[in-house]
């Protein structure tokens, strides 16, 4: 279609359309993170730009083009309240590009709007790495490069397929170039462009801080937190308990992060039994904390320093704003603070005044049971008896957000669930916190990651008993099993899931391994784990890894004469199919000019066929030779400049020729 809508226009106008088509390649994927009036500038503007191309109308003065830049630069300036930085910085070079499409006046303004886009082809990554944009940035640069080279053109210029097919090879030149670079050069550290807080800007993922409703909002995203593999066989479901953040401060309705006042105390932490070795992927989320399988026992090697809090939380020592892959070993089974007595037991038992009076009192009925793990069963028994519903939307709560769960809604998520839980283990006199972080993980059977989602976000408690210490409670799992058991995309009602989960259910489909759906989903995120492994990870660490293996490789003699036999393969096997393409024509064409060589007639450096047949003509031959010379080389320059298919006879009476012309 595009072909033959160019045919039926000027080159200029046609020229200028795959110019245009080449820049909405590079512009249209910003519209994902503009703002939304910039969006509606561009598209106008380069709308504009092409029915001026079909219309042949002029371009717009500058009086009125001045104005409109100025206009857009001041509303950058009111939306990102700067024109520094990464943002700001973005929107302005995208206008920029819009707006000269409308002042290409000169063939320097053609090329000015093609480096433009090389450039803003880069920031595109800025905000996407993956392999779709990967794969729509290249389609951008092939276009590019055709356009370009359609401006060099000054006579014919081929269809529009042969010119991308040319693009397309040109940078397949650039490949290996660029590949070699990728994996030997060294890498930048770093954001490649922005002011320092680019880079550490909001992010989906868990806060320091819990009320009802934020982990639910989070259990509504896809978005993968972090991806494990297990070096050896990982732990069950009901056991992938990834801790993050210890909450131990409480206000009425917030949860707030718990650090030790008094920092010379230490935490009594016994590990035993079977370790769990694996290995953490983990997405930026620009905080500082890390997430690991309850209870770490050692701290990650990181290149900023990595330490264990008092709480036992892992924590880096600069917010995470890139991938970031680690090694952790976790125990099980273990004991936290095990003793007669608690440090700052008082701030575990802390509730404030005035607010929900009814658990208050229900606590204060606990302590008649005089054993603390009674009072923890008791409660559980209550929220599995209790006619308690496990959904993410539940009523809002009030002022008083226990009492109006515990005895109103009955409805809540698991921060619902967390919160009342700690808040009644207080009142009944038992030292109680709540930690959030992830439970559970999908195991994707193609390449053995197990691969942790937001939707996988999770509060539990923590209970202190006498002599055993911190001991991990969940009381969601008393309300709905299934939660900690299957994960929490198997257990909401498909009203309440999210993205293929609920796809799924809609359909009637299953996702698991066996389907065609599933294995095609696991297939993708493979994919992605690949790319995101290998390409986007590739660090320092396995560059030099490379490095090393090439180097151990080069060093072995049998290596180095199998890589010199393989290239001498290459290099054969490439000459005999560049003779195997020869023109044969082209070989008789050589072939006379070393037969005119012997008796100093070779062809000029500087003579096409037509010149030496003209100078030939005018040296003295015999009359039969000179005939069969010229002869031949009417019929090479025929077959190498004319427009009409080549006789078929045409080689046969070439050889004939140069055999009788000796």
């Amino acid at each position: 279609m595009m072909a033959r809508l160019a045919l039926q226009l000027s080159r200029d106008k046609a020229d200028t359309l795959l110019l245009l088509a080449a820049t909405l390649l590079v512009l249209g994927p910003h519209a994902a993170h503009l703002p939304p009036w910039v969006s509606l500038v561009c598209a106008a503007t380069l709308a504009w730009r092409g029915l001026i191309t079909f219309r042949g109308t002029r371009m717009p003065p500058t009086w009125l083009l001045l104005p409109l830049a100025f206009a857009a630069m001041a509303g950058i300036f009111m939306t990102y309240k700067t024109l520094l930085g990464r943002e700001a910085g973005v929107a302005m070079a995208v206008l920029l590009v819009a707006f000269k499409m409308l002042e290409m006046h000169a063939r320097r303004d053609l090329f000015v709007v093609i480096f433009l886009c090389f450039f803003l082809l880069l920031t595109n990554f800025f905000y996407s790495q993956s392999i779709a944009m990967g794969v729509m940035m290249v389609l951008a640069i092939i276009a590019l490069l055709s356009a370009q080279l359609t401006f060099q053109y000054s006579g014919v210029v081929p269809p529009l397929g042969r010119r991308l097919l040319l693009g397309a090879k040109i940078l397949g030149f650039a490949a290996p170039l660029a590949l070699a670079l990728f994996f030997l050069f060294p890498r930048l550290q770093g954001p490649l462009w922005g002011m320092p807080g680019d880079a550490t800007g909001a992010r989906t993922g868990l806060s320091d801080s819990m009320s009802p409703g934020n982990i639910s909002n989070l259990a509504q995203s896809d978005e993968i937190a972090f991806r494990v593999r297990f070096k050896a066989n990982a732990p069950a479901q009901s056991g992938l308990y990834w801790r993050a953040v210890v909450l131990g401060d409480f206000d009425g309705r917030n949860w707030t992060h718990a650090r030790r006042r008094h920092l010379g105390e230490s935490t009594q932490l016994s590990l035993s039994g079977t370790p769990v070795d694996y290995q953490v992927t983990l997405e930026p989320h620009g905080r500082t904390w890390l997430f690991a399988l309850d209870m770490p026992g050692s701290v990650p090697v990181l290149p900023e320093q990595a330490a264990l809090t008092p709480n036992v939380e892992l924590r880096a020592g600069v917010p995470i704003d890139k991938r970031l892959r680690y090694d952790v070993t976790s125990y099980p089974t273990y004991q936290l603070d095990a003793g007669v007595d608690l440090p700052e037991a008082e701030r575990y038992l802390a509730l404030p005044r005035g607010f929900n009076p009814l658990a208050m009192q229900a606590g204060l009925n606990l302590q008649r049971e005089p054993d603390p793990a009674r009072r923890v069963e008791q409660v559980l028994r209550e929220f599995r008896d209790g006619g308690y519903v496990y959904t993410l939307q539940p009523p809002k709560l009030g002022p008083n957000s226990v009492d109006d769960f515990l005895y109103s809604s009955k409805a809540g998520f698991c921060e619902h669930y967390a919160s009342a839980f700690v808040f009644l283990m207080r009142a009944a006199d038992v030292p109680a916190r709540v930690v959030t972080g992830y439970q559970g993980g999908e195991r994707n059977p193609v390449d053995g990651f197990t691969v942790v989602r937001q939707s996988d976000a999770h509060a539990w408690a923590e209970v202190w008993i006498r002599n055993s210490g911190w001991v991990r409670v969940d009381p969601t799992a008393a309300v709905a099993p299934g939660r900690v058991e299957r994960g929490m995309a198997r257990t909401l009602a498909p009203s309440e899931q999210s993205g293929i989960a609920r796809l799924g259910s809609l359909i009637n489909l299953q996702l698991d391994g066996d389907s065609l759906i599933g294995r095609l989903r696991y297939q993708i995120s493979a994919m992605n784990n690949g790319w995101n492994q290998w390409v986007l990870n590739y660090d320092p660490e396995r560059r030099q890894g490379l490095l090393d293996t090439l180097l151990a490789a080069l060093g072995n003699w049998r290596n180095l004469a199998a890589l010199a036999a393989i290239a001498a393969l290459l290099v054969v096997a490439r000459k005999l199919h560049v003779r195997r393409q020869a023109d044969p024509v082209d070989a008789l064409y050589s072939a006379l000019n070393v037969q005119l060589g012997r008796i100093g007639l070779a062809r000029a450096p500087h003579e096409g066929p037509n010149a030496w047949a003209q100078r030939l003509a005018e040296t003295p031959l015999a009359p039969d030779r000179k005939e069969r010379l010229l002869r031949f080389l009417a019929l090479y320059s025929a077959h190498k400049y004319a427009d009409r298919a080549p006789d078929a006879a045409l080689l046969t009476t070439m050889k004939r020729l140069l055999g009788t012309s000796r």
